[in-house]
């Protein structure tokens, strides 16, 4: 027997899923949240201590609209919260002339009216001494860059959609959902649950509640390093801009010492390899630790001292690397945010504001034809 419906049931409470429950209980929604895991968890896309936020889009301009929302509605969860989850500390992207990260970044800052400058790489020493990059290296710094601590966003978020009105379990997983008249019935190992709307925000597990999109996800095992500096001085919030960096090994991300004493640095696409986030391999491996060193050293030398701590993560891809946020077409009353690709969580907040628009109404404000699921048939063919 199922208990009485809700308007909505969101599946999945990390980073897309928080903002989401929160926004429709604002709108005085009764809204269920279902997390699998704990909230917050280390077993998904939502973790990490420090996640970049920027404006420097090189992924494309249609992103920095959705950017400068989501700013205001971290400034907006902070009032909430009372303390800082928005730090900023400028953000770095960099490459040789020609790469996409300085070259793509650089044209729609301009095009986008974002505020940077360019700095050659002996430019970026001077300024930040942490920052040895090759003499060949450019880069856009983005003034208004900087980095979220994730899980209290998450935290956050459930915390103020609780005092809305919301009601959130946690270590709670659901085995099925199906259509139930014009709403939706979804069926956990607790129980069922009946509501009008349906909206997955399940990461890694998309693919797994939303059939239409298995094919077109894949799921990368990412592993994040934090590396004692022989110079801990230079890796300061106050003195070391986060950045992103294409370089002949890869394309890397970074972020000063926070919350560990040490740089963060990871690989996008780490190995490169698909995976099954129920069996996901969780162990760092020397090897994993050795790439993430190796780079260190010869970039950002003063920060490559002994490994601190490790962690490991999920990346879900699209295969353009472009968000999939759309409504279901034959279920209207299905609405799904996935395949963030490595590089949604700055956005949390206002995707929460456009999956809480599209259970509502089916559409939103915001432009999100970028996103649109039905361009996936047409990139697998």
């Amino acid at each position: 027997m199922a208990n009485d419906p809700y308007d909505v049931i969101v599946i999945g409470v990390g980073g897309m899923g928080s903002a989401t429950v929160y926004q429709l209980a604002r709108r005085g929604k009764r809204v269920l949240g279902i997390e699998r895991f704990g909230i917050p968890h280390e077993m998904g896309s939502s973790h990490g201590l420090t996640r970049i936020i920027r404006l420097a889009f090189y992924e494309g301009p249609q992103y920095v609209p959705l950017g400068r929302r989501a700013y205001e509605l971290w400034r907006e969860l902070e009032g909430r919260l009372g303390e800082q989850i928005l730090h900023l500390t400028g953000s770095v992207h960099a490459g040789p002339r020609g790469s996409l990260d300085f070259e793509g970044t650089l044209q729609f800052c301009v095009e986008q009216d974002v505020a940077h400058e360019v700095l050659t790489s002996a430019e970026l020493t001077r300024r930040w001494p942490g920052y040895r990059l090759s003499p060949d290296v450019m880069a856009v710094v983005q003034p208004d860059g900087g980095f979220l601590v994730p899980e209290r966003c998450i935290e956050g978020y459930v915390a103020v959609a609780r005092e809305e009105g919301a009601e959130v379990h946690e270590e709670e997983r659901v085995l099925a959902w199906e259509p139930s008249g014009e709403g939706i019935r979804v069926v956990t190992d607790r129980g069922e649950y009946e509501a009008g709307a349906l909206v997955v925000t399940a990461g890694a597990w998309a693919g797994s509640l939303l059939p239409e999109l298995r094919a077109s996800l894949v799921v990368e095992r990412q592993v994040v390093a934090w590396l004692a500096p022989h110079k801990p001085e230079l890796f300061q919030p106050d003195n070391f801009p986060v950045f992103t960096m294409a370089s002949d090994e890869g394309h890397f991300y970074g972020f000063p010492a926070y919350g560990v004493p040490g740089f963060k640095v990871g690989k996008f696409i780490h190995e490169g390899n698909a995976t099954d986030p129920d069996a996901v391999d969780r162990a760092v491996s020397k090897e994993d630790g050795d790439l993430l060193r190796a780079f260190t050293a010869r970039h950002f030398p003063d920060a490559a001292g002994p490994m601190i701590k490790a962690a490991t993560c999920m990346f879900t891809t699209s295969p353009d690397e472009h968000f999939v946020i759309g409504v279901n077409k034959e279920l209207p009353q299905v609405s799904f945010a996935a395949g963030f690709s490595g590089h949604g969580f700055k956005f949390c907040s206002t995707v929460g504001e456009i999956m809480a628009d599209l259970a509502e109404t089916g559409g939103t404000r915001h432009d999100i034809s970028l996103f649109d699921p039905g361009r996936l048939q047409g990139l697998l063919e």
